[in-house]
Parts: structure tokens; C-alpha cells; sequence
């Protein structure tokens, strides 16, 4: 089965995201190794010669920044990571721009903050650039803008592998590359002896996220934590995702050919419209609706719109039209979708029959609080 999979994976994937972080361009010094760029974009060229096309999304700005500066130590204050960021970046994207141009292939920086996946017409003008790019034959090679991205702002992916994820999400792609530091996900820790990859992981649950093991420090933001978030969301959108050795010669073209490398996340069975992939995992969200079993069972199984008869609570101030995450008891956010009523109607109505409303409210524009055109479910544990 898992062979199989991967052959199919393999045989469909026409557009690829992959993802390279700091530890996998780094050497044993903290800096850029260019031969470890000239492979990756020999690689990312040969798989593009098979009539694929790839989009690629690159950490190192902190690391080429140190390079440039003649650093020694990666700074620790917020201001001066940006400042290394800021000079690295152009680096960076030299570095890139010179591998891919000795195999006749251009390069093209962009730059992202999360706001600018957040907002839909921005979110569409990004998508419309990258396929242009695409149609040119160009590689696009993706990066966090660190320079303006702040955390305390809102403003920040967190990483590189969540961003990569929203990039795919974005273009439709059906295969993710996170080419890390290790294997894959093993089945205990990697340095305890009889430690496996293991080859195929259906289902990012809690015992899964649970093999992660992420150390602190070095060059990267991410870890096996943050690349399984990743994985659960391209699973979720119905695309695939394969984490695997970055210093593997030939890793991107043996799991472009199938080859049974690193670990695979299977994606559901049914892939998700762009509309609700945006919903689920790239706008922001407003507020919490809080419903009750059956609603979410009617939502998750059932494909049903939300009724304010499902509802148990809110959070937050929105508006009708802005985006909302729902809830279910204890458990985490389910769905999103776009909310009909504002924060202070919903609050008036929320338990009550759609009879009901009219009475309540004066008016009774929508049936429905969320219809199940604009909900897009994101967990179904």
C-alpha cells in the first residue's frame, strides 16, 4: 500500500513546494553552504526537466547575513536578527540565482508576511504572480519576510514549514517536500537505540504529534513539531507531504520517482475547493463560535450548515462576513467559515430555532449562520 501510494503521489504531483530550512543549507560553522545549494538547485532542475513545475521556499537570511557580516554567533535581539535577515536576504537569493542559472533557469524572490495570506484580494494577487512565474519557467523561491515581520504584530508564520504549507495550500499543489536535518518522523527518539522512520503516517493525531522531538537553539525557528503542523494541513486540503533528509544527494528527484525515502503523509481522500482552503488555514479569524455535539456532527459527517440552534457561545467582536473558527466542548477548532451575523445579533439568537429569529431580531435574513458553502472543516477527531 505504501509503495503503491507513493507511486501515485509520484505519477500525479505536477506542481511541488518544496521547503529547505537553515539546518539543511547550513554547514558545521553556522553559514550558507553553496555546495549544498548547488545540489538542491541541480536537483529542483532536473525534476522541473520532467515537465514538473516547483516553487521553493528557502530559510537561510539569518545565515547569509552572518556570512556577509563576519559573524560568529547568530544575534539574540529581535531588531538585529532583522538587521542580518535584511542584509542576508540578498544573498540568499544570489546564491539561488546562481545555481539555477547555470542550469538555464531564472529565480524569483518572494517575500511574504502572514497578512498578506490573510486578506483575500492580496491572498488571489499572490497566487495570480506566483502561476505567472510558473508560466515563465521561473522558480519562485519563498521566504518570511524577517525584516518587517514581527511576532508581537501578528504579523509572523512562525516558521517556514507552516508557510510552505500555506504556499501549497494556496497553489493547489498536491505534494510538500520538507527536506530537514533528519530522515523523517521516527517512531521513538532518533538517538535511542533501534530508533525507525517510519515510512507512512495516514493521520496527524495526538499519538503522532507526540514522536516529535524538537531541540532547541542553532539556525532554525522550526523542528519536527512544527513539520508535522505542516503535514496536517496539506493532509487536510487532500495534498501530500514527504519530510525527509535534505543532505541526501538526490532526495528531491528519489521521492519525485517514488522511491520509498523519508516519511509520507497521506492527504485525505477528497481534495478541498481553493475557497475553502483559504478559509481553513490562510484568513483570519475573528472570533469562536462555540456548538454543541450535534451541530459539529452535523457539520463534520454531514456536510450540514451551522444553526444558531447548534450554537452554545461566542467569542470576540465580528461582523457579518468576517471569518470565524468553531468549537466543540474541550476539543481544539474544527472549522471556519464565514459568519452571517454580526458578534451582537449572534449573541441574541445563539440556541434558538431559525423560527425563531425573526422574532428575536426584528428580521431574518439567513437561515443559516454559517452556510455550508462558505464552512471548511479542518479536524474530524
Amino acid at each position: 500500500m505504501n509503495d503503491h501510494l507513493r507511486q501515485q503521489v509520484a505519477a500525479t504531483a505536477r506542481l511541488i513546494v518544496v521547503k529547505v530550512g537553515s539546518r539543511v543549507l547550513t554547514g558545521a560553522d553556522g553559514l550558507l553552504d553553496a555546495a549544498r545549494i548547488d545540489s538542491i538547485g541541480r536537483q529542483i532542475d532536473a525534476v522541473c526537466r520532467t515537465g514538473r513545475q516547483v516553487v521553493l521556499v528557502s530559510s537561510g537570511a539569518v545565515a547569509a547575513g552572518m556570512g556577509r557580516l563576519g559573524m560568529a554567533h547568530r544575534p539574540t535581539e529581535l531588531a538585529h536578527l532583522q538587521a542580518v535577515a535584511a542584509v542576508g536576504q540578498s544573498g540568499l537569493i544570489e546564491s539561488w540565482e546562481r545555481s539555477l542559472r547555470g542550469h538555464s533557469r531564472h529565480v524569483a524572490q518572494v517575500l511574504l508576511v502572514a497578512d498578506d495570506l490573510q486578506d483575500r484580494a492580496r491572498y488571489l494577487n499572490i497566487r495570480n504572480t506566483l502561476r505567472a512565474l510558473l508560466e515563465y519557467g521561473a522558480v519562485p523561491v519563498i521566504n518570511e519576510n524577517d525584516t518587517v515581520s514581527v511576532e508581537e504584530l501578528r504579523t509572523s508564520f512562525g516558521d517556514n514549514d507552516r508557510l510552505a504549507a500555506l504556499v501549497a495550500s494556496l497553489l493547489g499543489a498536491n505534494l510538500l517536500i520538507l527536506l530537514s536535518d533528519v530522515a523523517g518522523l521516527y517512531d521513538r527518539h532518533p538517538d535511542e537505540p533501534g530508533a525507525t522512520v517510519i515510512s507512512q503516517v495516514d493521520r496527524v493525531d495526538a499519538t503522532v504529534a507526540a514522536l516529535a522531538r524538537d531541540r532547541p537553539g542553532g539556525l532554525s525557528k522550526g523542528g519536527m513539531a512544527s513539520k508535522l503542523k505542516a503535514a496536517d494541513i496539506m493532509s487536510g486540503m487532500g495534498g501530500h507531504c514527504v519530510i525527509a533528509a535534505g543532505r541526501h544527494e538526490g532526495v528531491i528527484e528519489s521521492v519525485c520517482r517514488g522511491e520509498p525515502v523519508g516519511t509520507l503523509f497521506a492527504g485525505s481522500a477528497t481534495a478541498m475547493p481553493a475557497w475553502k482552503r483559504w478559509l481553513g488555514w490562510s484568513a483570519e479569524a475573528r472570533g469562536t463560535l462555540e456548538v454543541d455535539n450535534g451541530a459539529r456532527t452535523a457539520i463534520v459527517s454531514g456536510g450540514r450548515s451551522l444553526l444558531a440552534a447548534g450554537m452554545t457561545g461566542l467569542h470576540g467582536s465580528f461582523a457579518a462576513g468576517d471569518v470565524v473558527n468553531l468549537t466543540c466542548g474541550t476539543g481544539g477548532v474544527f472549522a471556519r467559515g464565514l459568519v452571517n451575523y454580526p458578534a451582537a445579533e449572534l449573541s441574541r439568537i445563539t440556541g434558538l430555532r431559525t423560527e425563531r429569529i425573526a422574532e428575536v431580531l426584528g428580521y431574518c435574513p439567513y437561515e443559516e449562520v454559517i452556510h455550508r458553502d462558505n464552512l471548511a472543516v479542518i479536524a474530524r477527531d
